[in-house]
């Protein structure tokens, strides 16, 4: 039997959402390379918290997580369903390694996880939980807790990192989709690239460290983790980079397939 790839996605700028860039384009035909997933779990970089949950709605609503942008972004919904049997298949997976993981009955689906799978599924027809960010614990033990979740591909579960693997909001261009890349920016979108390749956990797990331009590409972490999600579940799967950019100037739009 065929196991489900995982996924890091980017996601950018909340303004894809709308539709009509490069980005989005390329999600909207990413999925017909894709086997279709029974439930999709995204590793978000919009839901941190102190430990492990896991979303148990059976009808998420839309989190609009963001401020300042056009009515029309709003306005909308991703009304994709819910999953707890799922969900509970996370919780004991991750309990088989010691981890203890909250149900949340409540959260919805941020934009990390609707704003790109409005395009990858449109239609919305395929459950969707998330698993959020512990903030406690070091980059090296997210590639523990992608390997337990790693059996969730034998049952047709699609794992999905969403973040951006340059991230800092501080350098952005906002005024010029295409604005010229910046060094350091290419440099550690660059570096983060060959470690993946090359399967390097040691400097995929201390990013800060392992580049000179780490800090200034991530002064936080949360959209570089779920990276280390996806490439713990993926294995030793083979790796491909569907889609490689940026968008002003300093966002990376990188995203990767294991699988």
């Amino acid at each position: 039997m065929s196991l489900m790839p995982t996924l890091f996605t980017a996601h950018g700028n909340p303004m894809n959402a709308l539709g009509g860039t490069t980005f989005s384009r390329f999600l909207e035909g990413w999925a017909e390379d894709l086997p279709r997933p029974r439930a999709i779990l995204c590793i978000s970089a919009h839901w941190e918290r102190h430990g492990l949950a896991v979303t148990m709605s059976v009808n998420p609503e839309t989190i609009h997580d963001f401020y300042g942008f056009p009515k029309e972004l709003y306005l909308i919904t991703y009304p994709a369903k819910g999953e707890p049997e799922v969900g509970e298949e996370v919780i004991a997976l991750l309990g088989s390694g010691g981890y203890i993981v909250d149900r949340d009955r409540s959260r919805g689906l941020d934009h990390g996880t609707w704003a790109p799978l409005r395009f990858l599924y449109p239609d919305a027809d395929i459950p969707v939980l998330q698993l959020s960010l512990p903030m406690e614990l070091p980059l090296s033990e997210l590639f523990t807790i992608g390997e337990l979740l790693s059996p969730l591909r034998e049952l047709e579960v699609l794992i999905m990192g969403s973040g951006n693997l340059v991230h800092n909001l501080s350098r952005v261009d906002f005024e010029h989709r295409d604005a010229r890349v910046l060094e350091w920016a290419h440099s550690f979108d660059d570096d983060v690239k060959e470690w993946v390749l090359t399967r390097d956990h040691q400097k995929l797990g201390e990013p800060w460290m392992s580049s000179p331009v780490g800090r200034i590409s991530h002064p936080t972490l949360e959209h570089y983790a779920p990276l280390l999600v996806a490439m713990g579940a993926g294995g030793s799967s083979p790796v491909t980079f569907p889609f490689e950019g940026f968008e002003h100037g300093s966002i990376s739009m990188r995203s990767i397939r294991f699988g």
